[in-house]
């Protein structure tokens, strides 16, 4: 850390260049003896970037911020403060620590944290924010969080890990292959608590994973506005019964969910034998959709689907406990009422329809519009239909 940074008059520099060109700055001759461009241009970049998804920090003064890669790879607050109410008991080891984003939010739930980071700038970093932001019962370990586990004779009522994925490994995904070795290390966690989260990308596919893991309790699918942003694995020691699946979205301070057991995943549904003006469709967020339990989506919300790999369904009513964005069927085209459609305005959605949406767009000559939606989709008996929509719930 460079604490010069935290000057009044470098950090009013920072607040005042938000917005500027951070490359002119990083190129230009510093104001500031004893501080390069480049940390200038760094403290700008990082803040600029945590205004939305780390609000708590950006309004906190004197706050410094870790390079860039730091910030983007971090969790944001409203996934922190989600993920903290997975915790158990009254101790908490985070053995990932990084920014602290996570060790921040399990603090205001937990007695003691402890937060471990194996980059000591990093840990330095975490810390001196804890400070600013007054969180007074996290103490810091600038160490490897497996080794200190394997060494400390200490237990802790849970144990959090955010493995990072290995860049030299391809496209497949496995928790094997990222850093620390949850996998490879999950008994001798285990001998030190009973409840273990682990936080991964949404890329990890579910079976895949626990298939690596072994006594998962619940599976937490976290989505923000629609965008699938982790998975949280729930493993409690001894725990052999059948795994829970929650799909749950976050969006302006209201909270939805969709949770079932493993077993019953692959339910029955109703298919929609016909679609009708005025009638609503249902677009299942993406947590929902990664989830994997299409049909359960259909039979627990009384709603029908349209064809067996459209994963759009339909309902003669509104269900505004529905995670997922609800539309108002306005007209229902087929492509040759479509070609002769003259001013065509809206979003364009493509769901089991053969093309592309830019295409569509172009070919068309579909103007953008905020409210009004094509949705270009299969129905039941295997006919391409458009469906013109108007938006009456977003998330």
């Amino acid at each position: 850390m460079n604490n010069k940074l935290l000057a009044i008059a470098v950090q009013d520099y920072i607040n005042a260049n938000l917005n500027a060109d951070v490359n002119q700055i990083a190129l230009a001759k510093t104001p500031f003896e004893g501080i390069t461009s480049a940390e200038l241009a760094t403290q700008i970049t990082a803040k600029k970037k945590s205004e939305r998804k780390l609000p708590t920090w950006f309004h906190t003064e004197n706050i410094y911020y870790p390079p860039v890669l730091s910030i983007e790879q971090t969790s944001s607050e409203i996934t922190a403060k989600y993920k903290s109410k997975l915790a158990k008991g009254d101790t908490l080891i985070d053995i990932t620590g990084g920014f602290g984003i996570d060790t921040y939010y399990f603090a205001k739930k937990v007695k003691e944290v402890i937060h471990c980071e194996i980059n000591p700038e990093l840990s330095a970093i975490a810390q001196y924010n804890a400070r600013a932001l007054n969180a007074k019962n996290i103490e810091f370990k600038a160490e490897d969080g497996i080794t200190y586990i394997q060494n400390t004779a200490t237990t802790f009522n849970t144990i959090y890990v955010d493995p990072a994925r290995r860049a030299e490994k391809g496209k497949v995904f496995m928790l094997k292959d990222c850093t620390p070795d949850i996998v490879g290390n999950l008994d001798a966690l285990l001998k030190k608590s009973s409840r273990i989260i682990v936080k991964t990308a949404p890329l990890l596919d579910i079976s895949a994973g626990l298939a690596e893991l072994k006594q998962v309790s619940e599976i937490h699918i976290v989505s923000v506005k629609n965008e699938c942003k982790e998975l949280l694995w729930v493993i409690d020691k001894g725990f052999d019964k059948d795994t829970k699946v929650i799909a749950v979205t976050l969006n302006n301070e209201v909270e939805k969910d969709f949770s079932f057991y493993r077993s019953v995943a692959n339910g029955t549904v109703q298919f929609a034998e016909s679609l009708s003006i005025n009638n609503y469709l249902y677009e299942p967020d993406a947590a929902l959709l990664k989830s994997g339990a299409f049909n359960l989506i259909g039979s627990t919300y009384g709603i029908s689907k349209l064809h067996p790999q459209t994963q759009l369904f339909t309902a003669n009513i509104t269900k505004t406990d529905f995670p997922g964005r609800i539309f108002k069927i306005e007209a229902i085209l087929s492509t040759a009422e479509l070609k002769k459609e003259t001013n065509l305005k809206g979003n364009v959605i493509v769901r089991n329809y053969p093309a592309k949406p830019e295409d569509l767009v172009k070919k068309y000559k579909i103007k953008s519009d905020q409210e009004q939606f094509l949705i270009f989709t299969k129905i039941a008996n295997g006919e391409n239909v458009i469906l013109k929509a108007s938006i009456i719930q977003y998330y």
